[in-house]
C-alpha cells in the first residue's frame, strides 16, 4: 500500500494538463488527412491539378507519415520525446504555412510531404509521453489511453466538418493555415507541461528509413505516371523498377543491421504478418472509397463543400461507435477470424453498392447513405481484429515496434491503394465514350468496384490464414 502511494505521489502533478495538450496534438495529426479531403475539388480548381494528380494532396502526406513513423519513434527514444515532439510540431507548423500559401501544385505536394514528416515525429513521441506520464497507475493509464483514442477519432470526425466549413465560407487554404496558430500555441505550452524525458543510447537506421520512403515515393509515382505515359514507358518502368529495388535493399538492410528500423524476426510472431497484410488491404479498400465519395458528391452530384462534409460525417462517427460498441463484443463471441471476415465482406458489399448504385443523377439517401453506413460497420469490424492480430502476441519489449508497424502499414497501404484506384479510375474515364461527367463517374464507379474487391481479398486471406486464439 505504501509503495503504491509512493509511486502515485511521484507521478507528474501536471500529467492531466499534459494529457490535454498531447491529446489535442493527436487530434490535430489525425485531423490532417480528414480536413483536406472535402477541399480536394476546390484545390483542383485553384491550382490546376489534373484529375489523376489530385491524389498527391493526400498521397504525399500518407507516404511520408507512414514511411517515417518508425524512424520518428526511434528518434524520440534516443533524443528525448519532448524534443522530437516539438521538432515535429515545428516542421508541421512551417509546412502548413507553406501549404496554405502554395502557388502551384508542386509547392503544395512538397508542403504536404513535409506535414507528413512532422506528423511522423509527433505521433510516436506523444504516445510515448502519455505512456510514461501514467505508468505509475494502471487505472489512470487505461483512462488516459481511452482519452487518447477518443482524441484521434474526434480528429477524423471534426476534421471533415471543419474542412467543409473553412472551404465553403473562407477558402481551402484555411484548412491548412489553421495549423499555424495552433502549432505555435502547442510549441509555447510544451516546455511548461512536458518533461524532457530520458535519452537512450543506440544507433539510428537512417539507411533503412530513407530507402523504404524513397521506394514508396517511386512506386506510387510509377503507378500514377502509368496513366500519363503508359505502363511500358521508360519513366514508368524505371520508377517501378528502382522503387522495387530500393524496397529489396531496405529488406536486406533490416536483415543485416544490428539495430534495424524493423527487426525482421518480429514477423515470426503468430498472426502479426497476416494482421499487417489485412490492414494494408483494409486501407486499400477504405481510403479510396472515402476519397472518391468526396469527388462523387462534389463533382457529380454538385454538393457544396459544407454539404458534402455533412454527408460524410456519419462515417467517422459511426465507425468510432461500432468499434467501441459492436466490434469488441462481436470479437468476444465469434473470435478474431470470423469477425474480421464478416467485416471485410460487409466492406466489400459497400464498395460494390457504390459501384453499381452511384449514377450521375443519384440521390444521397439511396445512392450514398446506406452504403456509407455499411462501409463504416465493415471497416470497424475488420479494423479491430486486424490490429489485435498485429499486436496481441508480441513480446512486451516489442509492443512499441508492433504498434508503430501496424500504423505504418496502414498509412502505406492507403498511399499505394489510392494510387492504384486513381490509375484505374483515370483509365476508365479516358476510355469512356460518354460525356465528361458520365465518363468521370464511370471512373469513380470502377474505383469503388476494385476497392470492394480489395476488401474481398482481405476476407479470403483472413479466412485462410488468421488463427483465433483458443
Amino acid at each position: 500500500m505504501s509503495t503504491n502511494s509512493q509511486t502515485i505521489a511521484q507521478a507528474d502533478p501536471k500529467r492531466w494538463k499534459a494529457l490535454a495538450l498531447l491529446g489535442f496534438a493527436n487530434f490535430m495529426v489525425m485531423m490532417d488527412s480528414a480536413i483536406i479531403q472535402v477541399a480536394l475539388p476546390a484545390i483542383k480548381e485553384t491550382l490546376d491539378y489534373t484529375q489523376q494528380d489530385l491524389q498527391w494532396v493526400m498521397t504525399a502526406f500518407l507516404i511520408f507519415f507512414g514511411g517515417l513513423l518508425l524512424l520518428g519513434g526511434r528518434l524520440s527514444d534516443l533524443f528525448g520525446h519532448r524534443r522530437i515532439f516539438m521538432w515535429g510540431f515545428s516542421i508541421l507548423t512551417v509546412a502548413s504555412l507553406l501549404a496554405g500559401l502554395a502557388w502551384d501544385d508542386v509547392v503544395l505536394n512538397v508542403a504536404r510531404a513535409a506535414q507528413g514528416v512532422g506528423s511522423a515525429l509527433i505521433a510516436p513521441a506523444a504516445l510515448s509521453i502519455v505512456m510514461i506520464l501514467f505508468s505509475a497507475n494502471p487505472k489512470e493509464l487505461s483512462k488516459a489511453l481511452a482519452l487518447w483514442g477518443l482524441s484521434g477519432a474526434a480528429g477524423g470526425s471534426i476534421g471533415i466538418v471543419l474542412g467543409g466549413i473553412l472551404t465553403e465560407f473562407l477558402s481551402w487554404r484555411w484548412a491548412l493555415l489553421i495549423y499555424v496558430p495552433i502549432g505555435i500555441i502547442i510549441l509555447l505550452l510544451s516546455p511548461g507541461l512536458l518533461q524532457k524525458g530520458k535519452r537512450l543510447s543506440g544507433r539510428i537506421d537512417y539507411a533503412g528509413a530513407i530507402s523504404v520512403t524513397v521506394a514508396l515515393v517511386l512506386l506510387v509515382y510509377g503507378i500514377a505516371n502509368a496513366e500519363h505515359s503508359g505502363w511500358g514507358s521508360s519513366s514508368t518502368v524505371w520508377s517501378l523498377s528502382v522503387g522495387a529495388l530500393l524496397f529489396i535493399i531496405f529488406l536486406v538492410i533490416q536483415a543485416i543491421k544490428k539495430e534495424p528500423l524493423v527487426p525482421l524476426r518480429i514477423f515470426k510472431t503468430r498472426n502479426l504478418s497476416i494482421g499487417n497484410i489485412s490492414l494494408v488491404l483494409l486501407s486499400i479498400a477504405w481510403v479510396p472509397i472515402i476519397y472518391f465519395l468526396v469527388l462523387y458528391l462534389q463533382q457529380v452530384l454538385k454538393f457544396a463543400p459544407f454539404s458534402s462534409a455533412m454527408a460524410l460525417l456519419p462515417a467517422p462517427i459511426l465507425m468510432a461507435v461500432f468499434v467501441v460498441a459492436v466490434a469488441g463484443k462481436t470479437m468476444e463471441k465469434l473470435g478474431l477470424k470470423i469477425t474480421m471476415v464478416i467485416g471485410f465482406l460487409i466492406l466489400c458489399g459497400s464498395g460494390l453498392m457504390f459501384s453499381f448504385n452511384t449514377p450521375v443523377n443519384g440521390n444521397y439517401w439511396t445512392s450514398v447513405l446506406i452504403a456509407l453506413l455499411l462501409a463504416a460497420l465493415g471497416n470497424a469490424l475488420a479494423y479491430l481484429p486486424a490490429t489485435t492480430a498485429a499486436v496481441s502476441n508480441v513480446k512486451e519489449e516489442e509492443s512499441g515496434l508492433a504498434s508503430g508497424l501496424y500504423n505504418t502499414t496502414y498509412q502505406i497501404g492507403s498511399a499505394v491503394g489510392l494510387a492504384i484506384m486513381v490509375a484505374i479510375a483515370a483509365a476508365t474515364t479516358g476510355s469512356s465514350t460518354g460525356d465528361s461527367i458520365t465518363a468521370l463517374n464511370e471512373g469513380f464507379q470502377q474505383a469503388f468496384f476494385w476497392s470492394g474487391i480489395a476488401a474481398f481479398a482481405g476476407a479470403v486471406l483472413a479466412l485462410l490464414f488468421v488463427r483465433s486464439p483458443k
